[in-house]
Formats: C-alpha cells, sequence, structure tokens
C-alpha cells in the first residue's frame, strides 16, 4: 500500500518540488548526488514520496516496469519464486539504494519492505529523459548497475562455494561494511532481517543459520544484543572465517 507524503498527491507534483531533494538525508549516498544544487530542481519536479509498512510488496515479479525508486529508509530484500514455492533472496537494499532499473518491459524479481521503508520514485519515462540532459547522472546509474552486477557475482561465489559457517560470517561482514559505506556504525551490525530472509539469502536452512549462529556465539566470535543487532569482538576473527582461512 502507498501511503504519499503530505503535500505529495498520485499524479501531481508538489507545490515546491524542489523541497524534496533540498532536504534529503541520503541525498550524498543516492544517484542525486550526480546533480549539483542548481540542477537538482529538474529531478525533484518528478519525484514523488511515499512510504511502507514491514513486509509490504513495492512492485512484483512480472510487473509492469514503470517506476524506479531511491531507498531513502529503511531496509529492502528483493527475491525470485520458484516454480514449486521456493524463495531466493538476491540481495537487501539499504538507505541510498536504487531500486527497479530495468532492462526490460517488466521487472524480473519482487522488492518487499523488510522494515518500515521510505522511497522516492521517478517514473522511468521521465527519467530516461533526463539522463540525455545530464550525462553524469546516466554515468552513476551505469556505476549502480555496475555494482549490482558485482554484488551478485559475490553472492553466485557464496553460494556456490562456501561452507555454511563462512556463509554466515561473509553475511555479517557485508552487512558491516554497508553500514560503514552509509556512516552508520559497523559493529555492532545491524541485522534487520529474520533467520528465514537470512536462510533463503544464503542457501540454507533456518536451522543451518540457527546452528551456525550459534556456533559463532560459542567460539567468542560474535555476541547477540537482541533480536536485530550482533555484536562482533572479533571482527578479525570473522573477516578470517568469510574468507575460508
Amino acid at each position: 500500500m502507498i501511503r504519499m507524503q503530505p503535500g505529495l498527491t498520485c499524479g501531481k507534483p508538489s507545490k515546491a518540488p524542489t523541497e524534496p531533494c533540498a532536504s534529503c538525508g541520503v541525498r550524498h549516498l543516492s544517484i542525486c548526488n550526480a546533480l549539483g544544487d542548481d540542477e537538482i530542481g529538474h529531478l525533484g519536479q518528478i519525484v514523488y514520496e511515499f512510504e511502507v509498512l514491514p513486509r509490504e510488496t513495492i512492485f512484483r515479479e512480472g510487473d509492469a516496469a514503470e517506476h524506479c525508486f531511491n531507498v531513502t529508509s529503511g531496509s529492502v530484500k528483493l527475491y525470485k519464486l520458484l516454480a514449486d514455492g521456493r524463495r531466493q533472496i538476491t540481495g537487501f537494499l539499504f538507505e541510498g539504494d536504487f531500486l527497479g532499473l530495468a532492462f526490460k518491459k517488466q521487472h524480473n524479481f519482487t522488492a518487499e519492505a523488510v522494515t518500515a521503508c521510505t522511497f522516492c520514485r521517478f517514473p522511468l519515462d521521465k527519467l530516461e529523459g533526463l539522463l540525455g540532459r545530464y550525462p553524469k547522472l546516466e554515468k552513476r546509474l551505469l556505476r549502480e548497475a555496475m555494482e549490482e552486477l558485482a554484488a551478485v557475482q559475490d553472492q553466485m561465489l557464496m553460494l556456490g562455494r562456501k561452507t555454511a559457517l563462512e556463509k554466515v560470517a561473509s553475511f555479517l561482514v557485508m552487512l558491516s561494511r554497508r553500514a560503514a559505506k552509509r556512516g552508520r556504525p559497523g559493529n555492532p551490525v545491524a541485522v534487520p532481517m529474520n533467520r528465514s530472509d537470512i536462510a533463503d539469502y544464503l542457501g540454507l536452512t533456518i536451522e543451518t543459520v540457527s546452528r551456525t549462529i550459534t556456533q559463532l556465539k560459542r567460539d567468542g566470535v560474535i555476541a547477540i544484543n537482541d533480536l536485530n543487532h550482533v555484536n562482533v569482538p572479533k571482527p578479525e576473527a570473522l573477516a578470517e572465517i568469510a574468507d575460508g582461512l
């Protein structure tokens, strides 16, 4: 369910179209950072802000790819469903990440909120119109696509070659590094997703994820602060396990 922010209504620009971009707290992390202060207003004229609750769907696999999104707060999971109903989570997105850039007419995965999220939504046709006007924005989108490809390659390596212990350690290291990149604390590691999500991302069962976390706790590599935070008293040891050393 899409909830438009006050002053923004579906199909109509806000009265102050540049304000959402000018006051955005994650502009330095997102594609919008490619534009200067004198250019950002053109992007603001096509943007709509909205929010979703945890477990709500942003778009589904097979939906028409008409919009793309900046995540401005919260976390999102991307997944595909197999014919027998099994789910493979292909990635997690956080504030500043870009979502929905499609090379086909339909989305090829489902995007669902892990936590409460807010987004900026851009019509794809209007965004494409700005790319010709601002080549640096196009370059930034290309960089986003390259980073997404690199993340997919890392996941393929993890799914195909790493043990359960190495997978869970790699996952925690990845979350820590991505938090640090966004200017957030990398330790304790924020883990907003549940163990079912972690299992479907790592290609493991929930039971295996739980046993592996227990093993890391028993070895003193990690400590569980609460359901959504993992303290890492031995970050070097965790990194070595992730690398198979």
